[in-house]
This record gives C-alpha cells, structure tokens and sequence, in this order.
C-alpha cells in the first residue's frame, strides 16, 4: 500500500514534542565530536535507562540475558502477562527489536524503547527481544551485524547451549518477526538476508517491521537536501554517522548503507520475509526509504508503504501523538495478516 504524501512545511506536533526533540538533537549535536569520537559520559548520563522488572508493567514484565559476557552482549526479553495473553497453549510470534540511535547511542535499556517494546509486546501479543549491540565508533560494522546475527543463532540454538535461559514453550520461533526503526531499521533488513542465507535450525523469519530506517549513498536525495533542517538526521549528522560506522576508506554506497545501491545484495533469489515500510514524509531519509520498498517490490519481494505525511523521524516513539497509536495498530494488522498467511 502507497499513499500519496503532500508538500508540507511544517510538522504537526505539540511544543512538548517539540521541546523533546530539540533536547534531544542537542545531546545528541553535543556528544559527537567532530575528531569521529563520542562523548559517552555525556550522551549517557542524558539518556535515562530502566532496569529490567520481573513484575508487569504496563501489562509486561521483562528480563535481560547474557549471550556473550565478553562483548557485554545481551537482550532484554519482554513476556506479555496473562492478562493479554491468549490461553497459555496457545503459541505466540518472536519480536526481534533492535534500536535505533544511528548505531552510536541508546540502548536496549533507554526509556524510550524500553516503552517502545513494550507496547510491541502487549498490542501485538508477542515476546520480544530486544537487542543490545555494540556502539560505533568504539565498534565499527561488522560488529553491530555479528551482535544482531549472534542473537538470533542464540534463539535458534539448542536450549542446553543457552545457560539458564529458554524460551517459554508458547514462544513459536518458527513465526518470528524482524523488526527496528532508524539504524535498528538498518540492521534488521541485514539481519534478514543473512537469516535467509543461514539456514536456522527452528528460527524462521516470516516478516520485518521497518520503522524509518536508516540508509545512506553518496548521491544526494531531494529529501535530504530540502529537510536541511531537520531534527536527528539532517546531513551532517547522517554523514558523520556513516563515517564512524563503516570501515576505513569506504564511501556511502557501501552495502551496509546503500542496500538497493550499486553493491547491494541480490535478494530476488532469497527467502525474504514479507515487509512494512514506514515513513514520515518530514523525514530527510524518506527517498531512501520509499527506494528501499520500491528495490522489495522489484525483487520479487512481498512489501508494504506506509507513509505519515506530517511526521519526521522517531514520531513514533512519542505516544502522545496520535500518529503514533497508527503505527503500532498498522504494526499490528501486519502482523496478524503475516501470521494468518504463514498458517495457509
């Protein structure tokens, strides 16, 4: 589904949102040092996190898991509780999140996701990992890509191999769902292609949930260039992002920025899961992302457009906006229809 997207020049959104994400853009300005380097005392001291909790929230209790104490790897999985479950014999889909934060700041652990996993995990029901990667620069790709991709050869592993951890017996690894926002969004388009390649043993990636993903290329977009002023991603701030996170000597149409580019990856012949794409249309990547659906479709791809025309990026994550009760309710009717497709 496309929708048409008209010329607006300003965001609808309240001065509470706006003060947020001002705050937000200015930490954010702050912590990334133009020598390629973070300050991360300051980005994470403003970055209010919340600890796991075993008892409901909202309806959902949680628990962090240890996959490798050594790269500090780790998931926060959230359970919905009896309540907003169906009956316990019933089984119920895997959500694997990963955050976003243009792979050099958040966590699993933030606030905002914390709260974003949980709505994820009570609307839809579903259990949710959410993954804790590596932070770039102090971590360049591949790392964010063998993180995500470690997890899921976690989950997919023989309980016995996992220490004390294992998923409920309701938890259907073989109906799991792929999903992010921004560079999250980013990793869990590569998360699904290397799953497709992989050959899991029970895990099988029937859809992805891409919220405003984050992609790049040497070639300016006409969105990038007239949103100059946008909050979180305007050009400067996608530049540097690139430039910390791929490899030395690289450009931004390497594959890990530039998926449907000149060294993208051939899906057309891959087990792809069905796909949701949504946009905000004050958006500065919104090009790269209305491309990255059109590349689904042109590879044989089962793909689906949402656009907001009013929202730039990270709405969502703001519950008092309205558009952001759409998302998780679009996000839910993806869902329902990917499950009821995967049972035919």
């Amino acid at each position: 589904m496309s929708l048409a997207t008209p010329t607006i020049s300003k965001p609808s959104l309240s001065w509470k949102t706006k003060i947020a994400m001002s705050i937000i853009t200015a930490v954010t300005d702050a912590s990334s040092r133009t020598d390629g380097t973070v300050n991360r005392r300051l980005s994470d001291f403003l970055d209010p996190r919340c600890p796991p909790n075993p008892n409901p929230i909202n309806s959902v209790s949680s628990s962090d898991v240890t996959v490798d104490p050594l790269r500090k790897l780790w998931f926060r999985f959230y359970t919905p509780c009896p309540a907003t479950e169906p009956p316990s014999s019933a089984a119920l889909p895997v959500v694997i999140f990963f955050h976003g934060g243009g792979f050099a700041f958040l966590s699993a652990a933030s606030k905002a996701y914390d709260a974003v996993c949980r709505r994820l995990s009570r609307i839809l029901p579903a259990y949710v990992v959410s993954v804790n990667y590596r932070r770039t620069p102090e971590f360049r790709y591949p790392s964010q890509y063998e993180d995500g991709f470690d997890v899921l050869k976690f989950l997919d592993a023989d309980e016995d191999d996992n220490g004390p951890f294992s998923l409920p017996q309701n938890a259907d690894l073989s109906k799991c769902f792929l999903a992010g926002d921004s560079a999250g969004a980013n990793l869990a388009h590569h998360m699904a292609v290397r799953a497709a390649q992989a050959g899991f043993r029970t895990l099988k990636v029937i859809g992805l949930i891409s919220i405003q993903p984050f992609f790049g290329g040497e070639e300016r977009t006409e969105s990038e260039t007239r949103l100059v002023g946008a909050w979180l991603v305007s050009l400067s701030r996608t530049d540097w992002a690139w430039k910390v996170f791929l490899p030395e000597g690289s450009d931004r149409d390497h594959a890990a920025a530039n998926v449907s580019g000149p060294n993208a990856v051939d899906i057309s012949k891959l087990d792809y899961p069905d796909t949701v794409v949504l946009v905000g249309g004050l958006d500065p990547l919104k090009d790269r992302q209305r491309r990255y659906y059109q590349w689904l479709k042109k590879s044989g791809k089962e793909a689906e457009l949402i656009e907001y025309p009013n929202m730039i990026h990270a709405f969502y994550i703001f519950p008092e906006i309205p558009e952001s009760r759409q998302v998780f309710s679009q996000i839910k009717q993806f869902v329902t229809k990917t499950l009821s497709k995967s049972k035919l």
